[in-house]
């Protein structure tokens, strides 16, 4: 989802600071949410780190390549969420794509706002879709495929939007330009299918390493229902 040097270039830059400034509006308010709710600030530092160190990995490590106007990443944003909730989610992403940018990929930083919005707005449209489709009573351990695609589908949807949205503000509707964002939206699809297993894979081991999962380094939701 890496928007690529040069999509949006000039004073057209100017929008992804507003937009960045939103979106850590919004991780500050899930942020917020953890504090409050899940644990307080210890909890959500040490999470965050966690996050933080696994979204770099994700961007550094997991394979990512080039295609149309961005980059396909396997960012697992709705296992993130999953495993430790919105707060640290928001903070680990926007930390780890800041990292990535200061210390591999200087080049990126300038499109920082852009990709910032483009990860952090669909995961906070994610947490809302959560509540609808999650019942109270269901830990997220024991969440179902047909939910983890739901939540996969929305988060990755979401990335390929606004892609979309800043290929379409950089440069318009020309040919070349509807066939760059239509060819990353393709491939962007095998995330989707590919995510909702990780993340049942993921909770399954949650489920059965319960003595060292439930704990404050890790959402209460995972093991127990919303209260």
């Amino acid at each position: 989802m890496h928007i690529e040097p040069g999509v949006v270039d000039g004073a057209k830059i100017a929008l992804s600071y507003a937009t960045a400034a939103a979106s850590f509006g919004l991780a500050a308010k899930m942020a917020l949410d953890t504090i409050r709710k899940d644990g307080g600030v210890a909890s959500l530092a040490a999470r965050s780190v966690a996050t933080t160190a696994l979204v770099f990995g994700f961007f550094e490590i997991l394979p990512h390549h080039p295609v149309g106007v961005s980059e396909v990443h396997l960012i697992l944003g709705s296992t993130l969420y999953l495993i430790f909730g919105a707060g640290p989610a928001a903070l680990g992403l926007a930390l780890g794509l800041l990292f990535q940018g200061l210390f591999f990929a200087p080049f990126d930083l300038p499109q920082y706002g852009m990709n910032v919005t483009t990860l952090l707005v669909p995961l906070y449209a994610m947490s809302l879709l959560a509540r609808k489709i999650i019942p109270a009573k269901t830990a997220y351990k024991d969440v179902k495929y047909t939910q983890a695609l739901a939540l996969s589908t929305s988060y990755q949807g979401g990335i390929v939007v606004w892609v979309a949205f800043w290929a379409f503000y950089g440069h318009g509707f020309a040919a070349e330009n509807l066939a760059q964002v239509a060819s990353f939206g393709a491939a962007y699809m095998t995330v989707i299918i590919l995510e909702p297993l990780v993340d049942l894979a993921v909770l399954a081991i949650a489920k059965n390493a319960g003595r060292f999962t439930d704990n404050l380094m890790f959402q209460d939701r995972l093991h127990h229902a919303a209260a």
